[in-house]
């Protein structure tokens, strides 16, 4: 495993870790936001392509694009008006997107610099990042202690293994945010991939992406994604959910019931035969087709990303869930460890 260090940074310094396994698959990963800078898999010639949107050099992330391949904390996704109770006091956060909290706020995980350890994971190159939020940060009450293990193993999957532990009672909602599109970035728009998602009822949201708190069936609406469409099959129905989103920017539930890994939905590239799939053990997946992307985001090899290059599977506890007793709880309390793993399996089909 490489490291590299960006020497004309600000401190704390920039750093760069690359990983590879056996097949000649690689990613770059930086220390700011734990961000996935690159992801180098084959498609069905044996050809590697990068798979995620993001830019040139390491120096372009603190300014640029909030989200790209970063690890989201401490809430991933919105809480309503940035305001939540529990155990009876009142928490008010930090807000950025309109009047609500998106993805822990403005200083949210995304945008620290964590700490960074190479290691192997049975034999696969690993990273591990640590990083703790103190007592109020963006608003959130308790010190938080995270730690997050990405591994690139010789299956060509992307293993991420999250843990924290709190001293205060708080709500947590950790995910990842990669950009992906199989025909490689900037090849495109994402509208012919496959996707297929393994779940009876999504969320539906207000204008602002607030759930409702309802869950609603996906079946006879542009949502049912239990067999395999094309993203933009249906994407561009008048629809009043579509239409709050500029196309799909919502939470799918699970057609699982515990705790344990399960393949939340699977992704189809046919001119490369690329394949992606998501396996987690968090109860939703948040599935994003790159509606506000608009040009201004010049990515690598100075191309810009343009409406709909690059699409979102992030898998999660609901949003907004603090404010709504029907969501699964999103509350740690000390003496408890927060634990879930996700998996991007990619392979290929001739």
């Amino acid at each position: 495993m490489e490291k590299t260090r960006d020497t004309t940074a600000l401190a704390p310094t920039l750093e760069v870790y690359t990983l590879r396994n056996k097949n000649g698959a690689m990613m770059t990963v930086t220390n700011f936001g734990a961000r996935i800078m690159t992801l180098w898999v084959p498609d069905k010639t044996g050809s590697l392509g990068d798979v995620v949107l993001g830019y040139d050099s390491v120096s372009q992330y603190p300014e640029g694009n909030s989200y790209f391949g970063a690890m989201i904390g401490r809430y991933g996704n919105r809480i309503a008006n940035g305001k939540f109770n529990l155990d009876g006091a009142e928490f008010s956060l930090t807000t950025n997107n309109g009047p609500n909290t998106l993805h822990g706020g403005p200083k949210g995980f995304h945008n620290q610099y964590w700490l960074a350890k190479p290691f192997k994971n049975k034999g696969a190159d690993a990273l591990e990042f640590r990083y703790k939020s103190p007592d109020g940060e963006e608003g959130y009450p308790g010190t938080l202690v995270v730690r997050v293990v990405y591994t690139l193993t010789d299956e060509n999957e992307l293993k991420i293994d999250y843990e924290a532990t709190t001293d205060k009672a708080t709500v947590l909602n950790l995910t990842h945010h990669s950009f992906f599109n199989l025909a490689g970035e900037a090849s495109g728009d994402i509208l012919n991939h496959e996707l297929q998602i393994n779940a009876d009822y999504f969320t539906p949201v207000v204008a602002g992406l607030i759930p409702t708190g309802e869950l609603r069936k996906v079946e006879g609406t542009p949502f049912d994604f239990r067999t395999a469409y094309t993203i933009g099959a249906r994407i561009n129905t008048n629809e009043e959910q579509l239409n709050f989103g500029k196309g799909y920017d919502h939470n799918w539930v699970l057609n699982k019931k515990d705790t344990t890994i399960f393949m939340a939905a699977k992704v189809s590239e046919p001119t490369t035969g690329r394949v992606m799939e998501v396996w987690t053990t968090e109860p939703a997946l948040q599935f994003y087709a790159g509606n506000f992307f608009d040009g201004t985001n010049t990515g690598k090899g100075g191309k810009p990303y343009q409406f709909r290059t690059g699409f979102c599977l992030e898998a999660q506890h609901f949003p907004d869930s603090p404010n709504h007793a029907n969501f699964p709880s999103t509350v740690l309390r000390p003496g408890e460890k927060y634990s879930q793993k996700t998996i991007y399996k990619f392979a290929v089909v001739k």
